[in-house]
């Protein structure tokens, strides 16, 4: 039976759209999404008959040429090519679970009824999300002020038979989806274009993208890192809650609690240990991995706010006979916390990979490279040099985009917030991660088997014992990438508790 989420006023979880993108959901308008919808494309159509002043957008022109009057006979025309205009993305295709995200919070946005736009308008977004149709939106082309323009042009010129999309795996222009499917070309109304075009949705999607991905690496990252503990023979005493509770940060008491359970039952943690203690990669991972935790939990309360939020421009506000230019579109509020999760992410990479460069160092009774025979085997010798060079790339993408300021439009837009390339960085670190600490688990892995016939955890020995049906232990040199490759798709097969 197909799931339906009634879009309307209410709140939008990152949870919820997790499930809503994984699990198949259809998406319809409610009642009061509806006649919000309508009302104030009533309210639009009689201000605009009724005002001899101009109104930004909808009766003027865009950017800088907003002092250039447009006639109500050319307020269709205005529209249409201001779609077609902005569409200039270049570069990657936006991934297409990200594209459907941003379907999603564009028919949020839009059905608070402070757009202006037509019923039917926002129903074929619905039509495309629910069939499946995915635009083809490029990753370069904004700014992050005046809305995401440019990606969000190429998500909306298939309504008009327009652009290109992908469906069920096959390339298609705008007019042959539109054909295939029997339906008309959208005829947009004044102030559709700058509605559809205007907003945050492009770097909304990329952020809640990269937090359903970031909620489960920063899960496996503890599990990950225990089993590097256990395999490197470190220390319980760092994990003991009473350090933790003297500086109590959540993240770092969670982190410390989650190590704890993942180690009860080891014969290996409660073993007598001849070092005194271990290096900070073991011995901090409550206080790393816990702010990251903490960041990770800030980014999604403010990403939180922008989905549930009207972000086009002018504001339509019918209750307050007001239609506002103002700045809801800047990408600020997000851009900021999206450069401030890339470089937490980061350090959950940075941190992984010194423990694996711990665990082929040949000390505490491993062997060099962890290979039975090192010297003709060169054995984990090179993941960690992919692990490294996955780092370094991870660290150069840590400049924060949300730094830099382009103006355009002539010096209209004098100040943008860069937050799509914000994203768009911060997808390839939460990618860069997840690799490096796939990388750290087949090390990990191979360690923990050197400690036979001592055993971890049950928890632990149930998670090696699965992820050995993927991936062998390697006892003489085998050609490595398709193992790593395993190790990825482990992480995101298996289903943590």
């Amino acid at each position: 039976m197909t799931k339906t989420h009634y879009i309307s006023a209410g709140h939008l979880t990152q949870d919820k759209i997790d499930r809503i993108i994984n699990e198949g959901y259809r998406l319809e308008l409610g009642d009061e999404a509806k006649k919000s919808i309508l009302s104030c494309r009533e309210y639009l159509d009689h201000k605009i008959a009724e005002s001899e002043a101009p109104i930004y957008g909808v009766t003027t022109g865009f950017g800088s040429l907003c002092n250039i009057s447009i006639g109500n006979d050319q307020l269709a025309e205005l529209q249409k090519n201001l779609v077609m205009s902005h569409a200039c993305g270049v570069g990657t295709p936006v991934p297409r679970e990200v594209v459907r995200i941003m379907l999603l919070l564009k028919v949020q946005s839009l059905s608070y009824g402070h757009s202006g736009c037509q019923l039917i308008t926002v129903q074929r977004l619905i039509d495309f999300f629910n069939n499946d149709i995915c635009p083809i939106v490029y990753e370069q082309g904004s700014v992050g002020a005046s809305g995401d323009l440019v990606p969000l042009a190429h998500l909306c010129l298939p309504l008009l038979g327009l652009g290109e999309v992908e469906y069920q795996g096959q390339h298609m222009t705008g007019a042959e989806i539109l054909a295939k499917m029997g339906w008309e070309p959208i005829q947009l109304a004044s102030k559709e274009g700058l509605a559809l075009l205007n907003g945050t949705q492009n770097m909304s999607a990329f952020a809640v993208w990269s937090l359903i991905q970031a909620k489960r690496i920063t899960q496996w990252a503890d599990v990950i890192a225990a089993l590097s503990l256990e395999a490197y023979d470190g220390r319980p005493e760092p994990f003991n809650l009473a350090v933790h509770l003297v500086r109590p940060h959540k993240g770092q008491i969670a982190t410390a609690a989650r190590i704890n359970e993942l180690l009860r039952g080891s014969e290996l943690i409660t073993r007598p240990k001849t070092h005194v203690q271990d290096p900070y990669s073991f011995r901090c991972i409550p206080q790393v991995h816990g702010a990251v935790k903490d960041t990770l939990s800030y980014v999604k309360s403010v990403v939180d706010i922008e989905i549930n939020a009207a972000t086009d421009n002018p504001t339509i506000c019918p209750e307050e006979d007001l239609i506002i230019s103002a700045g809801n579109f800047h990408g600020e509020p997000i851009a900021l916390p999206m450069d401030f999760l890339c470089i937490a992410m980061n350090e959950l990479g940075s941190i992984s990979e010194r423990r694996t460069y711990k665990l082929v160092s040949g000390t505490r009774g491993l062997p060099s490279f962890l290979v039975a025979t090192p010297g003709v085997n060169s054995g984990f010798m090179i993941t960690q040099y992919t692990s490294a060079a996955i780092v370094s790339q991870s660290k150069t993408l840590c400049m924060p985009s949300s730094a830099d300021s382009i103006p355009t439009s002539q010096g209209q837009e004098d100040h943008v917030s860069m937050g799509a390339n914000a994203g768009t960085k911060l997808l390839r670190v939460m990618e860069n991660t997840e690799r490096v600490l796939a990388i750290e688990l087949f090390n990990a892995a191979q360690a923990l088997d050197f400690r036979r016939p001592l055993h971890t955890s049950p928890l632990l020995e149930e998670i090696h014992a699965a992820y050995r049906k993927e991936v062998p232990f390697i006892d003489h040199d085998v050609v490595m990438y398709p193992h790593i490759a395993k190790s990825v798709e482990f992480l995101r097969k298996y289903p943590l508790e």
